[in-house]
């Protein structure tokens, strides 16, 4: 692999772990993103799943909560797998563009609906139902993208998560989904030794980028959190759908 492409898979992976680091999430909206201009979406994902995967067992470590929050889960995280595998094959068929723009303009929708403060909230007597459901359409979706937010995060913020429960229950959903991706990769020849040098650079920048933006997190109220979430959720939003129609 060139030099100028390595330094812009370090450039790539180094800003999408800062912006996971502060809303928790993005780094693989960001990176199949700009990833997929210089390569395949399949060798994009192989090279997404190291790093993906190492932020977000981080993500999901870093706090009190794990137990509760993955009982509670559960359900959801079994429908992210079959959902997953149900897709394969999925991210290289001929749709595969048109299912991204439909993802980039459900995010900013949800984006500018949680900015106005319109929340939507799910009673606890229903996550038995809904959970599986928004798990097998995540798991759908991120066969189809290599992306993994809709429509988990807002289901998530839908049952009443705390900042750092919700930032926690997102690392959670995110490790599940990019170890259910992992499996579609693999069935499309996707996971090639040649890899290892890129892949190696992308963990590398992107823990170094997520350190920095959970230390930034730390610091932000829970208004400012709730903006900085969802005006992150609208960019991606805007750049996903603007980049599927380019």
């Amino acid at each position: 692999m060139p030099d100028h492409t390595l330094i812009f898979i370090a450039v790539v992976f180094a800003a999408a772990g800062f912006v996971k680091g502060v809303i928790g999430l993005g780094l693989p909206t960001i990176s199949m993103g700009l990833l997929a201009v210089v390569m395949p979406p399949v060798e994009a994902a192989a090279i997404l799943i190291v790093p993906s995967l190492l932020t977000n067992v981080w993500q999901m470590l870093a706090g009190p909560s794990l137990r509760s929050v993955a009982w509670r889960l559960w359900p959801m995280m079994a429908g992210v797998c079959l959902g997953t595998w149900t897709g394969i094959g999925l991210m290289t068929g001929a749709l595969a563009r048109y299912g991204e723009m439909l993802l980039g303009i459900a995010l900013a929708l949800y984006a500018v609906i949680g900015l106005a403060a319109i929340r939507f909230t799910i009673p606890k007597e229903r996550e038995t139902l809904l959970g599986p459901v928004a798990g097998v359409v995540t798991g759908v979706i991120t066969a189809a993208t290599g992306v993994f937010v809709i429509p988990a995060v807002p289901y998530l913020q839908a049952i009443g998560l705390k900042k750092e429960e919700l930032v926690q229950a997102l690392g959670l959903s995110f490790t599940v989904s990019t170890l259910a991706l992992a499996v579609n990769v693999a069935v499309a020849g996707g996971l090639n030794v040649a890899l290892a040098e890129p892949t190696l650079a992308a963990l590398v920048v992107a823990c170094i980028g997520m350190w920095l933006g959970q230390a930034l997190r730390l610091r932000l109220s829970e208004a400012k959190f709730r903006r900085s979430f969802f005006g992150g959720l609208l960019l991606l939003g805007l750049y996903l759908a603007g980049r599927s129609l380019a």
